[in-house]
């Protein structure tokens, strides 16, 4: 356990800290050092794409789709799985912690992050479209990471694996086998508080659905379009409300994440350095873009040009970060900061529903947790299709023995806390993203050509 937590630091923890005047100081981690230069870099190579291109990718996004082969899914439906699984706890607790810690600015940084990590989101889905394949199991396409990892060491030779991708599957799985456990104790923890019911019965029920969808061949697209969409636009509705309710208060919050932002006012503990990396990490975290997950949906996409997979998971970070995450700011920011002050986590977030709902509001928290939750487990084994096959060859014993293994987690997690498991996560997630920017950098020119050609012949009406 204890070399876990070390591990752990590594990849998040800081590695250094720069001074700045005042005795204030910015902590970065490995992660951060690899992330946000490649996220500026992409976005310097794109030339700013998510603000130039934000238009197209709004018009990819609601374009009617042609229907590929039996078992292909649209791009839509790629942007709705990689969506289920960036929209979970770190939408909730994870913002919740980043305004406790950075205090309002770490929303601004959020932002910023996000549309640098919209670039890299791009990059990794529009390689994982180039280097799909066909998938004999589950029909249609498959891909991702360890793919495009896999043909950049191994050109035209007949190895059948590569180091680089075997390690980026195997953290994958980790990963999330590791989130199973995370995600049931939320839901457990969140409804025992909300409604006093013991964990064994929301534990049991939350494994039996899942296990009634992540078992049958192609439900899981099927599941996740119905759901997410409506509980992300739901979760968004309840935010309008709550804004339109506060909108004589809503000048002073901006006013508040700007001066925070940089460091401006005094009560923010840590000033420029707490709300910067506070707000960065999360964003990263949540995002997920560079990690390698999402392209394990973008892959599956049926499109008609490599390019637009790219913009709807480019769109995807837009929605999840500068959205969603904003909206569990606007919540907590809107409400008294005397009533939420000396609270942490999920109290802190049900306190600020409680007082702009009522108990209802409490109610509603864990009610989405558990949707936010749920969405992520079912999105995520149907990332782990790919990186089971790439290990494991086409094989339903070893698709099966998977899944089975994450429900099993998800069981255990319900039941009792392992603080060493949302550790595993964490490391999962970590060396996914160092073994795929190992290859994202140098193979970004395809992802950039690939936009070129897109633009180009959208130009010349092809």
């Amino acid at each position: 356990m204890k070399l876990i937590s070390l591990f752990c630091n590594l990849l998040w923890g800081d590695l250094f800290a720069i001074p700045l005047p005042g005795g204030d100081s910015i902590g970065i981690s490995l992660l951060v050092l690899i992330l946000i230069p490649a996220g500026i870099y992409f976005t310097v190579r794109t030339k700013f794409l998510p603000i130039r291109h934000f238009a197209e990718m709004i018009r990819i996004a609601t374009e009617k789709e042609t229907k590929g082969k039996a078992g292909t899914i649209s791009g839509m439906q790629a942007l709705i799985v990689s969506t289920a699984t960036r929209v979970g706890m770190g939408n909730l607790v994870g913002v919740v912690a980043a305004l406790s810690a950075g205090g309002a600015g770490a929303v601004f940084w959020m932002w910023v992050t996000a549309l640098i990590g919209s670039s890299t989101a791009f990059v990794e889905a529009t390689l994982a479209q180039l280097h799909k394949q066909n998938d004999p199991l589950y029909g249609g396409y498959r891909g991702g990471p360890a793919y495009y990892i896999h043909n950049f060491f191994v050109k035209g030779g007949t190895h059948r694996y590569s180091i680089i991708a075997v390690l980026f599957a195997l953290s994958g799985l980790l990963c999330w086998c590791g989130i199973s456990q995370v995600i049931s104790n939320s839901v457990s923890e969140a409804f025992y508080n909300a409604f006093n019911i013991p964990p064994i019965y929301s534990t049991i029920i939350l494994v039996a659905l899942a296990a009634v969808i992540v078992l049958r061949k192609n439900t899981t697209v099927k599941v996740l379009d119905v759901m997410v969409p409506v509980m992300a636009v739901f979760y968004f509705g309840v935010t309008v409300f709550v804004i339109v309710k506060n909108f004589a208060l809503l000048p002073d919050v901006f006013v508040r994440i700007f001066e925070e932002a940089f460091g401006l006012r005094q009560v923010v503990a840590g000033g420029f350095g707490a709300a910067l990396m506070n707000g960065v990490k999360r964003g990263l975290f949540s995002n997920e873009a560079g990690s390698g997950s999402a392209p394990c949906a973008a892959a599956a996409a049926n499109v008609s040009h490599p390019a637009k997979a790219g913009f709807f998971q480019a769109f995807g970070v837009i929605i999840d970060t500068i959205v969603l995450c904003s909206c569990t700011a606007m919540i907590m920011l809107l409400a008294p900061q005397e009533l939420l002050s000396g609270l942490s986590g999920m109290e802190l977030l049900q306190t600020a529903m409680s007082y702009h709902f009522g108990k209802i509001g409490v109610i509603f928290i864990a009610v989405t947790l558990w949707l936010f939750s749920f969405s992520t487990f079912i999105g995520v084994l149907y990332y782990a299709r790919g990186n089971v096959a790439y290990l494991f060859g086409d094989n339903w014993l070893s698709q099966n023995l998977y899944k089975v293994l994450c429900l099993v987690m998800l069981f255990i997690g319900g039941l009792a806390t392992y603080t060493f498991v949302w550790d595993l996560g964490d490391i999962g997630i970590g060396l996914m993203t160092v073994f795929n920017m190992i290859v994202l950098l140098p193979m970004s020119g395809q992802a950039i050509r690939c936009m070129n050609d897109y633009l180009e012949k959208k130009k010349n009406n092809k």
